[in-house]
């Protein structure tokens, strides 16, 4: 009996000296950008933008290839984690890549492009996407396993990427905070802004495209924190005479947007809301409400079911005040390959 019981501790001993080692590993392996950093930057495009000219810009948070019309999500309410295969993923990359394809817009803002994830059973759709362009990347989520829920997500590296058919000449990441507190955050995403500067033809400014994907799952502080240096750093170069678009997932409703789509369940997710009044005079906030741009991930995509579906306009632009609108569209694909729309954007550069 003796035996048996010191059998009994030597094992439960080890599976605990076993889970200290792992999460040591996770926090000793913890990704921690410095607030400024150069971003991943290839291509090879030599061709400024012209001050007049039309540009074309989509902003599009593809859900790592993973959450299309079939999926759910565990912080959502569901119960997924990754997606049905690597079948699935690839699928869902080829429409995407026909999509930008198609639409051969100037630049394109992307959100959730995974690297090296389980979650998407290693697809790199960087490498993808970015063939054949100019692109530059910076990660927002990286971590060698993330633990939870059950079965856990595992390894994940994914962040922005952004295809430019002009030269982009400097792409810096610049870390925004983080709402939360350690050991949380060793294995949560490190949220940030890409940063991408493009020269003018005959000009000494610049046309710098930012790429956002703000706070989701925070009780609010996180949200109002990044948005607060966001628009202090877009203030910032619209000061030293560039022109200044921002793109991307805010996960803040719209001015004008909150009562466009019902929530039939905020107590499984509800988005934060943009002030009209944060940005300074003659900057705007640019979306297109006639169709949402996300959906509520608690089951699978099931149009007919108003009751259990809920929509959101969280995606969008911001342009300074010497960007002039021409028109905006939310791109309704029906969330067949990602919970987000795409949404089209076209400006001028004034001369």
């Amino acid at each position: 009996m003796k035996k048996f019981f010191r059998a009994l501790l030597y094992a439960l001993l080890g599976i605990v000296a076993a889970a200290v080692l792992f999460f040591c590993c996770i926090l000793l392996c913890e990704y921690k950008p410095e607030p400024v950093m150069e971003a991943e930057l290839s291509g090879s495009e030599d061709s400024a933008v012209e001050l007049g000219e039309e540009l074309k810009l989509l902003s599009w948070n593809i859900g790592y290839c993973s959450l299309g019309e079939e999926a759910d999500f565990f912080m959502d309410g569901g119960s997924g984690v990754r997606a049905e295969s690597s079948k699935t993923v690839k699928k869902h990359l080829e429409a995407v890549s026909a999509f930008l394809e198609a639409e051969d817009a100037d630049f394109a803002l992307l959100q959730e492009a995974d690297k090296s994830s389980a979650r998407s059973y290693g697809v790199n759709q960087v490498a993808a996407l970015s063939k054949g362009r100019d692109s530059s990347f910076a990660y927002n989520y990286k971590c060698i396993f993330v633990p939870i829920p059950v079965p856990p997500m595992g390894k994940v590296g994914s962040g922005l990427l952004t295809l430019s058919e002009h030269d982009i000449v400097k792409a810096e990441r610049h870390s925004l905070p983080c709402p939360f507190s350690w050991p949380v955050s060793a294995a949560n995403l490190k949220r940030c802004l890409l940063a991408n500067y493009i020269p003018i033809e005959d000009s000494d400014k610049q046309l710098v495209v930012v790429n956002v994907h703000l706070e989701a799952y925070d009780s609010g502080e996180g949200k109002i924190a990044q948005t607060k240096q966001l628009r202090e750093f877009i203030e910032g170069e619209y000061a030293k005479g560039n022109y200044v678009i921002v793109g991307g997932d805010f996960n803040q409703l719209f001015p004008g947007c909150a009562d466009t789509y019902t929530l039939n369940h905020p107590e499984l997710w509800k988005p934060g809301s943009l002030d009209a009044d944060m940005l300074g005079d003659g900057w705007s906030f640019v979306n297109d409400a006639s169709a949402p741009s996300c959906r509520l991930l608690n089951q699978p995509y099931d149009p007919s079911d108003t009751e259990n579906t809920d929509y959101y306009c969280i995606d969008g632009f911001i342009i300074s005040p010497n960007v002039e609108l021409e028109s905006v569209e939310t791109v309704n694909l029906g969330f067949k390959d990602s919970d987000h729309n795409p949404v089209r954007l076209v400006v001028r550069l004034a001369e």
